[in-house]
């Protein structure tokens, strides 16, 4: 059983992506770790368009309090880190102009969380040996919709998103690849 499927086993939508590093699982994931891909500049261009909305609503409300900081992994809950992988969770209406996001304290609570309307979503990475010194290192995204009205507004954000969203998995795939084989090489 992967390490997802404890958080996150029915899910509505998936999307995977891999890639074979030169280091060791440990290697790969104490780098996947500590990635952020805000550090990505394409991943913060994206993000900026994709807040638009929101931004462009704080000013036409005339809001003066602080904006939110730009959605980023600091959202994500870890839910799990272990030798061969991590998951994060993530809860909330994501298809709001500010995301919608439910805080949550710990994997249990996620797991318990069942609220009508609001999806799910779980984010791993794995790293399993395929190799002597050689990792095959993976991510998978799952939401679940616990309902039919949840899933109705959810699937155009996905389908209008899901395109960018797999650019940024392969970016941050390519850049755990090199950070990784740069650091076991050292």
């Amino acid at each position: 059983m992967e390490r997802i499927d404890t958080y996150l086993p029915d899910y509505d939508f998936v999307e995977r992506h891999a890639c074979e590093v030169a280091a060791s699982p440990e290697a790969v994931i104490a780098v996947a770790a500590d990635y952020r891909p805000e550090s990505d500049p394409f991943f913060r261009r994206m993000i900026a368009l994709r807040e638009v909305p929101m931004r462009g609503l704080r000013q036409i409300l005339g809001r003066r309090d602080p904006a939110p900081a730009a959605f980023g992994l600091q959202n994500f809950l870890l839910l799990e880190q272990a030798a061969g992988g991590l998951v994060y969770g993530l809860v909330g209406r994501f298809w709001r102009a500010d995301y919608g996001l439910v805080t949550l304290a710990d994997g249990s609570a996620y797991r318990a969380y069942r609220e009508p309307g609001v999806p799910k979503l779980a984010l791993a990475f794995s790293a399993e040996p395929v190799g002597p010194g050689r990792t095959r290192l993976s991510t998978e995204t799952r939401v679940f919709c616990p309902d039919r009205g949840a899933w109705l507004r959810f699937a155009p954000y996905w389908y209008a998103i899901r395109p960018v969203s797999g650019l940024i998995r392969s970016r941050i795939l390519a850049s755990i690849k090199r950070q990784s084989e740069r650091r076991d090489s050292a």
